[in-house]
């Protein structure tokens, strides 16, 4: 399989979940400021949105989301049991990373790093935190993972609330949820993911600025 992805982007969240499994996945760098693949080609004849992540399948199919990638990763790589494989757990998977998609990634986080959104948008954002966290923080009080078992929904939680470092929100008044977060990060995998992303992501910004 092959993942079209952006430093520190959700699309380290398939990266890691390959590392969890084990696999040997081909990996393309985009510049999605530009819509450029590395040889200077349009990525969006890839995705048309221009947007990370893309996983191009080993029969050549394009998929996009994380709601579809993750849960495809995982019952493609079923040893690494990544996901449950049926019945309500299935289920609440498909809840959490809705949740994590629709309630994070794309109403809190993105307007809150867009250079571009004006700063009555990002305040709009802001005032939704502590409720979604607050959330997060009863699920996960009395629970390590958001599921039964550790899956790909804590993978995705995990990489999107990396993202609150860049848009000063503190996750301490919710202790549980950084304590996930800790969780997460501190697994091999994910530690191997997000250093290695790390290192990509400064790169490219000393690139822009050079």
């Amino acid at each position: 399989m092959e993942l079209y992805f952006s430093p520190l982007a959700c699309s380290l969240a398939t990266r890691i979940a390959f590392y969890e499994a084990g696999y040997e996945a081909r990996y393309v760098q985009v510049d999605t400021k530009r819509k450029q693949l590395p040889d200077g080609s349009d990525f969006l004849r890839i995705n048309p949105l221009g947007q990370v992540p893309v996983l191009r399948t080993d029969d050549g199919q394009l998929l996009f989301e994380n709601t579809a990638i993750l849960p495809y990763v995982a019952d493609h790589l079923p040893s690494a049991k990544l996901a449950p494989i049926g019945g309500l757990e299935r289920t609440r998977l498909q809840q959490w990373l809705g949740f994590i998609s629709t309630e994070l990634h794309k109403a809190l986080f993105v307007p809150m790093l867009d250079a571009s959104a004006s700063n009555e948008v990002k305040q709009y954002s802001r005032e939704k935190v502590a409720l979604r966290m607050s959330a997060l923080q009863t699920r996960l009080a009395e629970r390590e993972w958001l599921l039964d078992a550790f899956s790909v929904a804590d993978i995705y939680l995990a990489v999107v609330l990396n993202w609150a470092r860049y848009c000063d929100v503190d996750l301490a008044p919710w202790p549980a949820v950084l304590g996930h977060f800790k969780r997460v990060v501190a697994r091999p995998a994910a530690a191997r993911g997000f250093e290695e992303e790390n290192a990509l992501y400064r790169t490219e910004r000393a690139r822009e600025k050079a």
